[in-house]
């Protein structure tokens, strides 16, 4: 079994920064794939970006070039850093663990960010 809390969303200006992090526990970190989503009002969530367990990543069009997905294996820990906010961000984020061997997958209870002038 895997917890995973997401925490540092709030309230930013458009072209602002926001990092939100994703602390796991219960598991061995490391042989998690770890992913964020997104999920806006009245739409479906959507994937956003994902760093594997030997730190390959990938990202989402929408984001590529403003949001740089990490990882601390020693703190067990996840992080998304949001350069460049646009209202279209605006969401609540979700992180993801996925073991790389039983595809098990785990859900954080989400963090809201919001983009408002």
């Amino acid at each position: 079994q895997v917890q995973l809390v997401e925490s540092g969303g709030g309230l930013v200006q458009p072209g602002g920064s926001l990092r939100l992090s994703c602390a796991a526990s219960g598991s061995i970190f490391s042989s998690y794939s770890m992913g964020w989503y997104r999920q806006a009002p009245g739409k479906q969530r959507e994937w956003v970006a994902t760093i594997t367990s030997g730190g390959g990543t990938g990202y989402a069009d929408s984001v590529r070039g403003r949001f740089t997905i990490s990882r601390d294996n020693a703190k067990n820990t996840m992080y998304l850093q949001m350069n460049n906010l646009k209202l279209e961000d605006t969401a609540v984020y979700y992180c993801k663990s996925t073991h790389k061997t039983t595809q098990k997958a785990y859900w954080g209870q989400g963090t809201q960010v919001t983009v408002s002038s």
